[in-house]
This record gives structure tokens, sequence and C-alpha cells, in this order.
């Protein structure tokens, strides 16, 4: 069939397409974490005794007691098997930006030829898929096959049903026999662990003593494009590598601006209504949905989540808008540019830090000027973005991604933070040596009495910058659609640690020196911006001058597409960042 005629099949096919059937949907109530075996069902199912020390590591980061195990594997399996599991799965992420799992069945045939139904906690702890076939940077050869997985009981375990037969899946660490880290969820762990480490002893050295855990949170928003599978059977480019490489453009693009935030097609609004079920009984918590700017393009946001657990949802995310794309006789396409001339796709990642004692950390409240606890975390984030900025360049780097950076909305390979107005003016007077205020945030009249009055943020938005604040987090715009986040929050997280780290021995000096606590702290953050307040620009990223400015007056890297950005993972700054000594018992962080 020659591509006119399969182009004029998909257009009948598409015309006498049966609407997809609709139903009314559950209450959130009865949907939410059905199919998750979270606290309220441990505690429904789990000894009081090993109800508590499950949640202690949960929620507090506490070392498992390995001898509930057997306890927790045969609640586990109780609860699957009641949701009609017969298969359970170790599910880990190895370094491909996609899921891998093994699937073992329950049975166990005794030595009479008996079978019953069995998880022991050997089998929930430790699994062992082959090692040898996975990407590992080059550190084991094909002959060095073992590897093991090992349960994250900090993540969910959930029941995925096909509609061909449930399976329990069991969020796992991958590593190897020799316990290098084969997958993407061991380093998130670790520079999890890292921040925690480093932003505790900052807090104690503020006067805190009463300090829990500290975790990163994110958020990240999912971009994505819908198209008929009709359509997509006719483009083998489609079909095979995710985006189109020929062809002509569209009589009608995106000039109107008429997609972005536009009424949703009730086609594709079935569509979403699908996928937030599907979502919500997995305990994700899909907030937002709209269109996209670009013509077929869409987009999915979640609360903010602990790091590690929303590494986990977005892999999850990602799999269902894919194969509930394919029940509604569509194709949802994840590459960064599958169309020419028009948005690619994004997954901006927000991330904070914070913790349940002293909130959210990257919160400026009202007046940032006096807020030194949000100066010293902010601060810490702008030393770590202008020292480690190729190294976030890297970790955004794939040949898909490459094909939207810079154009169309989508930020430069320049790695610069936007602060907005009010901060960039209050780490200019601490530059110049005389913080004594900040802009406030105004109340915009509309001119009519029916209309209330709108609050007005202090700062504008820039959709031009790679690492923007936006309120009370930072937002990494540059990272791809369909890329795993957990490489860029290890990268966060560790450049965090690291700047906290120096930041907290700059204070001590500076405290050891004679100095009170806040004059300390406009000492060392004027220090920060001295050395570092280069990658601080709040103009646009687009611009030629803006490239020109920066790499040759402010000295910062401009890196182009692959393989330039690659090198910098085996530059000295960075081995050095990933092998500090973060942990007491002397494990590096980047092993």
């Amino acid at each position: 069939m020659s591509g006119n005629e399969s182009r004029l099949q998909a257009i009948y096919e598409i015309t006498n397409r049966e609407p997809s059937p609709t139903t009314a949907p559950e209450s959130l109530e009865k949907l939410w974490a059905t199919d998750v075996f979270d606290l309220p069902k441990m505690q429904e199912r789990l000894p009081k005794t090993v109800f508590k020390s499950v949640k202690k590591t949960i929620q507090s980061g506490e070392p498992l007691d390995s001898s509930i195990a057997d306890t927790v594997a045969a609640a586990m399996k109780d609860w699957a098997m009641s949701k009609g599991a017969k298969f359970y799965a170790h599910v880990f992420y190895p370094m491909t930006n996609a899921t891998a799992e093994k699937h073992d069945g329950f049975i166990t045939v005794q030595s009479d030829g008996t079978a019953i139904s069995e998880l022991s906690g050997k089998l929930l702890v430790q699994g062992e898929p082959d090692g040898s076939s996975f990407p590992n940077g080059g550190i084991r050869g094909t002959f060095e096959a073992r590897g093991y997985t090992g349960w994250d009981p900090t993540s969910p375990v959930y029941i995925l049903d096909t509609g061909n037969g449930a399976t329990l899946c069991i969020p796992t660490v991958f590593i190897s026999w020799t316990g290098e880290a084969l997958d993407k969820k061991v380093p998130l762990l670790r520079s999890i662990a890292a921040m925690d480490k480093a932003a505790s002893k900052l807090l104690k050295q503020l006067g805190h003593t009463h300090i829990a855990h500290v975790n990163s949170s994110c958020g990240a928003e999912q971009e994505y494009f819908l198209i008929d599978a009709n359509f997509a059977a006719a483009r083998p480019d489609l079909l095979l590598a995710g985006r189109t490489l020929f062809g002509k453009p569209p009589s009608k693009g995106q000039q109107f601006d008429d997609h972005y935030f536009g009424a949703i097609p009730e086609r594709v609004q079935i569509y979403m209504q699908d996928v937030e079920e599907r979502l919500y009984r997995l305990g994700i918590p899909a907030k937002t949905k709209h269109n996209e700017v670009a013509p077929g393009q869409f987009e999915i946001a979640p609360m903010f989540e602990s790091a590690n657990v929303a590494s986990d949802h977005q892999q999850l995310l990602m799999t269902i808008l894919r194969k509930t794309a394919i029940k509604h006789g569509l194709v949802c396409l994840l590459h960064e540019k599958p169309f020419a001339g028009v948005n690619g796709s994004g997954k901006h990642v927000n991330w904070s830090v914070g913790n349940s004692t002293q909130g959210n950390l990257l919160d400026p409240g009202d007046t940032p000027h006096e807020n030194m606890q949000f100066l010293l975390f902010c601060g810490a984030v702008i030393r770590g973005v202008h020292k480690y900025g190729p190294l976030m360049r890297a970790v955004i780097a794939t040949a898909s991604n490459d094909h939207r950076l810079g154009a169309n909305e989508a930020p430069p390979a320049i790695m610069s933070v936007y602060l907005g107005s009010q901060l960039e003016d209050v780490f200019e007077q601490i530059k110049s040596g005389s913080l004594t205020g900040s802009q406030e945030k105004g109340v915009m009249d509309l001119g009519v009495d029916i209309l209330p009055n709108l609050s007005k943020d202090a700062g504008d938005r820039n959709r031009t910058s790679p690492f923007a604040f936006t309120g009370n987090r930072f937002e990494f715009r540059a990272v791809g659609s369909g890329q795993s986040v957990s490489g860029p929050l290890v990268a966060l997280n560790t450049m965090l640690a690291d700047s906290i780290d120096w930041v907290t021995n700059r204070l001590e000096a500076e405290m050891l020196g004679g100095k009170e606590l806040n004059e300390a702290a406009i000492a060392v953050l004027k220090e920060v911006m001295d050395q570092h307040g280069n990658v601080v620009f709040g103009g646009n990223g687009y611009s030629e001058e803006w490239h020109r400015i920066a790499v040759e007056e402010r000295g910062l890297l401009n890196l182009p597409p692959p393989p330039m950005p690659c090198p910098t993972l085996q530059s000295e700054p960075v081995k050095d960042l990933f092998c500090q000594d973060w942990r007491s018992n002397g494990e590096r962080a980047g092993k």
C-alpha cells in the first residue's frame, strides 16, 4: 500500500471509528490506592510491633529489621492473592530509562507432590536476576553476570493488573555481585542520604535541636503527544523511532496558539479519565491535566512526593500512558521531539527539600531578606549550579532531548539559575554588602468592581531558563519527556549536599572568628555571590547576546549536543563529587 493509500485508509478508519465506551468515574475515596499495599493495609494485616517497625523504616529512614521479613512477606502474599495475583515481580530500574521486572509464581511444590502458595521473607528481600545484559558503564564484563535485587521498603508495593492477570510488584534496587549500582534507584537513595546528612548538619548549626529526616521532593510535569493508531501505523518512522524523519509541515501548526489550554477533545478526555483511574488505584496523585502548546500535545502533572517514590511513580506513569493509549486506539509518544516545527515534550522536574520539623527549606516566606535559613539553602543551590552546571547538562543529554533544547519554549544548553526579581534583588544587596529589605508582593486591581483583586507574585516566570525558582521550589525544565527523573534528582541532591557542606563549614569558620550567626551568614552568602553569582540570570535565555555573554564574560559552558556534554561525567570535579565520604561508614556515595 502506497503512502497516500495508507493515509486515506487511516482517515477512513478514524472517521468510521466507534466512540470509546464511557462509564461514570468512581469516587476518589473508592479508587485511591486500592492496588497498593500501603500503611493502612499494613496496619490491618500486620501484628502491631511489626507494623511499627516497618512504619519507622518508611517514614524515618531507620534500618529495616530483617527478623520481620517473613511476617511482612506472608501478609503481602495474602493481600495480593485476594486481588487475583498469582505472581510477584522484583521491579527495578536499570540505566536504560526503562523498567525491568522478573516474574516468579507464588507456587511451591512440597515433597508429597502437593502445591501451596508461598512468599518467604528471603524471597521478598532479595532476588537474583541476570546482571550481564544491562548497561553498567564498563565496570563489568559479560562473564560477570551475577546481579541482586533488594527490596526497597520506602517505595510502596502494588498490584499491576494488565487485564490478563495481576502481579504483585515489589520495587527494588539492583546491584552487582561486587556491590556496584546497576540501576538508578541506588544512586538516588544514596544522594538523598548524602543530602540528609549535610542538611541536618547545617540546621544544627542554625540552632535547631529537633531535626527530622531531610528528604527531597519531586513533582514532575509530564508532557506527551497523542496520535491515532491508524496514522501511526502508516508511518514506519514513528513506529521505529518514535518521531517523524521526513514529510511536509502541517498546514496548521501552533501559529495561532489556540491549542494551549484549549478545551480538551472528548476522545482525549475519555483517555485521560481512564489514565487517572489507573493512577489513583496505584496511589499516584495525578492533579493537573491540560492541552499543551503543540497540536495533539498534552500534559499531566502529579502532586509532590518524596523523590524516591516520585521517581518510581514516574516510571509507572509513562507505562500507563502508553498502555492505556493502545486501549483507546491511540499511540502515546514520549519522544522529546516527535515533530519538527512545533514544541517538543519535556518533563519539568519541580524539586525541593525539607522535613517534618523545619518544613520546606526552600520556602522564602513573606520576608526572604530576614529568612537566613532559606537564604543559606538557596545560596547552596546557586553555588551547586555554578560549580556543577556541566553535570546538570550531562544528565539530561540524550539524542532525542537535544533535538528539543534551545527553541520552542525549551531551555538552552547553558545552565543558569533564574531567581525572580525579588530574590535576585536580595542577593544583589548581599553582594553589595547592604541587605536592607525585599520587594513586597503586590495586589492587582483589575479596574472592575465585580472582580476580586488578585495577588501578584514578587517575580515573573521565565520559560527560557533551564533551572528556575518558582516560589517555593526550583523547576529543572531541561529534562526530557521520556527520561527517568532519577538521574537529574541524583545530580541535584548530590551537588546540593556538597554545597550545603561547604556553606556549613564556612559558616562555622566565620562564627569561630567572632561573628554572630546572622553576620556570619551574610558573609558566607556574599562569598557565594562573589564566586558563583555569574550563574544567576533573569533575561532571555534564547538570545544570541546571552549565549555570547554567558560564555565570554561569565565563563559559563555552552555544551552542544552529544558527545560534548558526556565527558563531563568523567571530569575530576564530578568524580570528586560522587566519591566523597558522605556516609559515616565510609561508603562512597558514587559507588
